[in-house]
């Protein structure tokens, strides 16, 4: 293996402040010498491992990039491009009472296993997902404490009602994937059925998953037999796993790794940002956060380590997403402002040199840990006291979801945020509401204006929420948005492939099939 010497901090810092380019990344093949391929194979690595394939964790990235519309499918899927709702497993659906939703079934469809899907497992579905005990993050992220009631007048037709009239509720029934009824309610499945294109083959956990074509499909027939994932933690790694003909599709690369002309860059949906437990002292004096924000250097870091695949970010949803405020602009970088404000707040006896963890996730984006390192020193800068600790997916998502661990101290915590819904409520309920899962802090009356706004249509609920998004940092300041991203995924020229924002989420292997000149009878 043959790699650079690592930057050290003050050489990134410096680099990320100068905004020059950061090249030179070291690069790592694993299992060289490919060339040949089984043409009825689709070819995958991941950054990760999922931690799980629980149809009801498919909000999380790591799990929805391989259960979603592959192994499992929603009633409606949100097209990425324009926004709009499309039927999948749900022909149709309409508002029935102020309160109440009315879904109908596709009348062709099975699962896997051969059991025809009905509306009594459209309806389990949805209840075990919201109004079960077991934590489903799909839950907290589109439901929120929302219990729904279920009924089902005949076998293709199900009515889901909600305590309050809701005028988004077919989106976010779209995020919940559709499983057998004789699928477990006390506990989480890692090997799901469902009515996808694929399911599940074999699964050598730590080294791969392998799907196979469901012969029993609804649908058209995905072009490839099977799809095998491999993980790989290091970008250059991965990007090398496609340039040696070793992999077709490689995600979460970035410019540096080494990919070459078969790197697509794509709007990938994602914004990062560092959440601040502004709970915990000296993070819940707000001269502080106001001091953390004006220390990030967000044009340099998009620059340098982003090689320009971003956009400084002052909120936390992209444009295209309804509640989007096009007038914000991103805090400025001004060091001795904030010099001033530690100080100030020094003064009044806020334990500012308090240590402060600053917590980031391996493989989560491209140069995450220089991104951290550079951070650090810019926060070190103005007088505060951080020590980064790096962690695995699990290990990071037990400070990113409540219940938050007990005694934690304060901390500051990269989360990257993708909307899929394309609204604005999906983010304010997880980050902005005081007791949001993902969120670290908030107030009453700021939830009283966000509830307020999830009830409107229209321009009415886009100018609501761009107003929320100015007030946010007004009123609550939990968060120091960083960047809006862009991706690049790997793709080998055998492979026609159009990424989309949403390919980060979901990446749908049915759209994936051979070029012409790769053409293979796939039976």
């Amino acid at each position: 293996m043959n790699s650079n010497p690592r930057l050290t901090r003050q050489c990134l810092t410096a680099l990320v402040a100068a905004g020059v380019v950061v090249t030179g990344a070291g690069c790592t093949v694993a299992n060289s010498g490919g060339g040949g391929y089984d043409p009825y194979t689709l070819r995958i690595v991941l950054p990760q491992e999922p931690p799980t394939l629980e149809p009801c964790e498919s909000s999380l990235t790591s799990t929805g990039v391989v259960v979603r519309s592959n192994i499992t499918e929603p009633l409606a899927e949100r097209d990425p491009d324009t926004g709009d709702l499309q039927p999948l497993l749900a022909t149709d659906w309409e508002q029935t009472s102020p309160t109440e939703w009315t879904f109908t079934l596709r009348d062709d469809v099975t699962f896997s296993d051969g059991a025809p899907f009905t509306s009594e497992d459209a309806a389990f579905s949805i209840d075990r997902a919201v109004n079960s005990d077991l934590q489903c993050n799909v839950d907290g992220y589109v439901f929120g404490d929302e219990k729904l009631t279920l009924r089902t007048p005949d076998a293709h037709t199900v009515v889901v009602g909600t305590t309050e009239p809701d005028p988004i509720l077919p989106l976010r029934i779209s995020f919940i994937e559709i499983v057998p009824r004789t699928t477990s309610t006390t506990e989480k499945v890692r090997e799901p059925i469902g009515t996808g294109p694929y399911a599940i083959d074999d699964w050598e956990y730590g080294q791969k998953l392998t799907l196979k074509r469901n012969d029993t499909y609804w649908g058209a027939e995905p072009a490839f037999a099977r799809a095998e994932y491999q993980w790989r933690s290091e970008g250059s790694v991965r990007a090398a796993m496609i340039t040696n003909d070793e992999a077709d599709i490689a995600t979460g690369l970035g410019p540096e790794d080494g990919a070459g002309e078969l790197g697509v860059p794509f709007q990938n949906g994602e914004t990062t940002a560092l959440r601040m437990q502004a709970t915990e002292p000296p993070l819940d004096d707000i001269r502080v956060r106001q001091a953390i924000n004006y220390s990030v250097n967000r044009t340099g870091i998009v620059k340098a380590l982003f090689r320009n695949l971003g956009q400084p970010a002052a909120q936390l949803i992209p444009s295209g997403v309804v509640g989007y405020n096009d007038q914000l602009q991103p805090w400025p970088h001004d060091l001795d402002r904030a010099r001033a404000l530690i100080d100030e707040a020094r003064a009044d006896g806020v334990p500012v040199d308090r240590e402060i963890r600053l917590i980031g996730r391996t493989a989560q984006f491209p140069n995450i840990a220089e991104t951290i390192e550079v951070i650090q020193s810019e926060l070190a800068e103005i007088g505060l006291n951080v020590k980064i600790e790096m962690m695995d997916t699990a290990s990071q998502l037990e400070y990113q979801l409540r219940p938050f661990p007990p005694n934690t101290g304060p901390y500051l915590l990269m989360i990257q945020h993708g909307n899929q819904a394309g609204d604005a409520a999906f983010t304010m309920d997880q980050y902005m509401l005081s007791d949001g899962p993902q969120s670290a802090y908030g107030t009453t009356a700021f939830d009283t204006k966000i509830r307020a706004a999830e009830q409107l249509t229209g321009q009415a609920r886009q100018d609501a929420f761009a107003k929320l998004f100015a007030e946010e940092p007004e009123e609550i300041m939990q968060m120091a948005y960083i960047a809006h991203m862009r991706g690049i995924l790997g793709k080998s020229p055998r492979i026609d492939y159009t990424p989309d924002a949403a390919t980060g989420d979901e990446m749908r292997l049915s759209a994936m099939t051979p070029t012409a000149a790769d053409h293979t009878d796939q039976s």
